[in-house]
């Protein structure tokens, strides 16, 4: 395993050290990943009622593998990260690169913050626009990772002096049930309305779901609702146009697809 965590802040040294701490008789990934589902448990049960028996019984599972010693420093690794996300970044992604626990065969790296902020900062000069004529904007990430474009998104709005937990909402999903969990952690550390889905982008499959509680506590289903149906009155009240044929709406969508394929984050 990897000992030179040089870019990592204080916080995430102790948090690497912690989980080096509870991985003499098990693997450093087994650690990692149980310390973000245990955390992301923890968060659930606090605001979604309606998973709570599920969730508390996998808590259960899990902690019963570890040790009470070791048990105790999930809650120091949890503070060690709160710490880092003082300053906006993707924390969780650094740490899993830094310790080298990527499957590099599957592809699965993450994209260093400075890049992921850039990019958020071009794809959101219209923002401003977006929020003062629908009061906020929607983010799709269909491949969410540990969260850092959403959380860079957050961060290119909070630049430009918008309340990203007010006027920001967030729609992710990932195949992998660790970066699901790690995304959750992060989006709700920072109070970032989101909900966060464990399935396939690619096959509409999906297995689960993660509310964060800015979502919950903002009331964000009914306004995603009311926008929605907002959204639906305009269309209504547009001009009357022929009916598009079949054969026109199938190439419509098709050409909406492939232009949303060739994008990583979507902004509307």
């Amino acid at each position: 395993m990897a000992t030179n965590y040089a870019g990592l802040n204080e916080h995430q040294k102790e948090f690497a050290r912690l989980v080096e701490e509870n991985s003499h008789s098990r693997h450093t990934y087994t650690v990692f990943k149980d310390f973000c589902e245990l955390a992301a448990l923890s968060f659930s049960n606090a605001v979604d009622r309606a998973q709570y028996e599920v969730r508390e019984a996998r808590y259960l599972q899990i902690v019963k593998g570890y040790k009470a010693a070791e048990v105790a420093r999930f809650p120091q690794m949890l503070a060690c990260l709160t710490l880092s996300l003082e300053s906006m970044s993707d924390c969780l992604g650094e740490l899993f690169m830094a310790m080298e626990l990527g499957n590099s065969r599957a592809g699965q790296f993450f994209t260093p913050y400075p890049i992921s902020l850039l990019m958020a900062k071009i794809g959101c000069s219209d923002a401003g626009r977006i929020c003062k004529e629908r009061g906020f904007v929607r983010v799709m990430e269909p491949a969410v990772g540990a969260g850092g474009m959403v959380i860079a998104t957050a961060h290119a709005l909070a630049d430009e002096e918008i309340n990203y937990q007010q006027a920001m909402h967030a729609t992710c999903i990932d195949i992998d049930a660790t970066a699901v969990h790690m995304a959750y952690i992060q989006l709700t550390l920072l109070h970032i309305p989101a909900i966060i889905i464990h399935g396939n982008a690619l096959s509409s499959e999906h297995w689960g779901y993660w509310l964060t509680p800015a979502h919950v506590l903002g009331f964000w289903n009914t306004k995603l609702k009311r926008n929605e149906t907002a959204r639906q009155e305009q269309e209504e009240k547009t001009d009357a146009v022929p009916a598009m044929p079949e054969v026109v709406k199938q190439q419509v969508h098709e050409l909406v697809a492939a232009k949303q394929n060739s994008q990583q984050l979507i902004l509307f």
